[in-house]
């Protein structure tokens, strides 16, 4: 469902931080799969969830407001607030940007 070329942005900074690694930046198709991959690969998805308190759109902009609970595949659980902007053009995502408590997620990946 994503665009070929993406607008990615993930409130991080841009050198990132290798224990979090699927927290980079992405300009593709490809690279917003390996997103999800990695992001699965450093959590429990049976234990995981997210809780979406509200949906805004205009036009083909939309924000999404919620809340994630992750657990580390080390069994630390964490959570975060977060927002999620999205544009969509041709029925395709193009734009994805995450704004998160990375220090949070940092935290539960860091040892």
């Amino acid at each position: 469902m994503f665009a070929e070329r993406i607008d990615w942005q993930l409130s991080w900074p841009a050198e990132g931080h290798p224990a979090v690694p699927w927290i980079r930046s992405r300009s593709s198709r490809a690279d917003a799969a390996g997103h999800f991959r990695e992001l699965e690969a450093h959590h429990v998805p049976e234990l995981n969830g997210t809780s979406v308190t509200r949906i805004l759109v205009d036009g083909e902009h939309a924000v999404v407001l919620g809340h994630i609970a992750q657990t580390a595949r080390d069994g630390k659980a964490y959570t975060s607030p977060f927002a999620l902007h999205l544009t969509v053009e041709n029925g395709l995502v193009a734009r994805y940007h995450v704004y998160e408590d990375s220090l949070t997620v940092l935290r539960a990946h860091s040892r």
